[in-house]
């Protein structure tokens, strides 16, 4: 097979890993920025130019699409699913899964435990805000934000609402949401392809720090799931309708309880952690499907 994997950078682990893994499964690959694909529309004709050459025959590819060009990102993958090439993340997938608010009203249409979220259009009665999630402390997220960033934890009723009022003034959209003080700083990471669970890990926040994120210093070990998380994190994929994604979620009293569903989760970290190849079971799913 020919696969084309969108990435801006060739030396990321995960592309490098990817592209290891189709290789010694005996296929071509070429890694694209997908920024500079030129995406040619015509009569039942799509085609797609890069760096001199119009990327035809291509059997399949991999999105790894960062959040600041999701738009741009997004539009690429759609042309090639114009072309009849299979995507390991579809492009709709991704679009739902880049909008916080979006992907949490489809994950608590599915029945997927949520922490309890609120959101609002600049409100201005922040006390009710604080008390429909429980009161203080509470987790403030800006819809934009990844990888941690944009994410604060109001310890108090008057911080939180500092904090809201703040950013209402500079217009910059929020959620505020139920902090699961029992999950004590850290969350769980599954990473599910094709409907399955390839593998699992226990992210915990350094000293100090109530988020897991390994960007920010968290750090991160196997874990083995119980029955109700390995169903709540396959539940979520398919509710996104990702193939490939990874599951953030927190254990709670009451269950395992979903954050984010991302699009295009990392592999070093989960690769580490699990001693697993999951770059090879992504590249099955993609022989499994072409």
């Amino acid at each position: 097979m020919k696969i084309v994997i969108l990435s801006r950078n060739p030396k990321l682990y995960s592309t490098r890993r990817l592209v290891e893994a189709a290789e010694e499964k005996g296929h071509e690959v070429l890694v694209v920025d997908h920024l500079k694909c030129v995406i040619e529309l015509e009569k039942k004709s799509p085609r797609l130019y890069y760096n001199g050459i119009y990327l035809d025959d291509i059997d399949a590819i991999i999105p790894r699409i960062g959040a600041s060009v999701t738009f741009y990102g997004t539009a690429v993958v759609r042309q090639f699913e114009m072309m009849n090439v299979f995507s390991a993340v579809k492009s709709q997938a991704l679009v739902n899964s880049r909008d916080k608010l979006r992907s949490l009203q489809i994950l608590a249409r599915s029945g997927v435990g949520l922490p309890k979220t609120i959101f609002t259009n600049y409100a201005k009665d922040v006390d009710h805000v604080i008390d429909s999630v429980g009161g203080a402390p509470l987790v403030l997220k800006l819809l934009e934000g990844t990888q941690g960033l944009g994410v604060v934890l109001a310890e108090t009723q008057n911080a939180a609402s500092s904090v809201i009022e703040a950013f209402n003034g500079l217009k910059a959209r929020v959620i505020a949401q139920q902090y699961i003080k029992e999950a004590g700083g850290a969350d769980i990471r599954a990473f599910v392809v094709d409907g399955v669970i390839v593998g699992a890990m226990k992210r915990q926040g350094k000293e100090g720090e109530f988020r897991s994120n390994l960007h920010r210093g968290g750090s991160a070990n196997i874990i083995e799931l119980t029955d109700q998380e390995e169903l709540t994190a396959i539940k979520a994929a398919k509710a996104m309708g990702l193939g490939v994604a990874g599951v953030d979620m927190l254990q709670s009293a009451n269950g395992p309880l979903v954050l984010e569903v991302n699009s295009s989760p990392g592999l070093e970290g989960i690769e580490a952690a699990t001693k697993k190849d999951i770059a090879k079971e992504i590249i099955k799913y993609i022989e499994r499907n072409v």
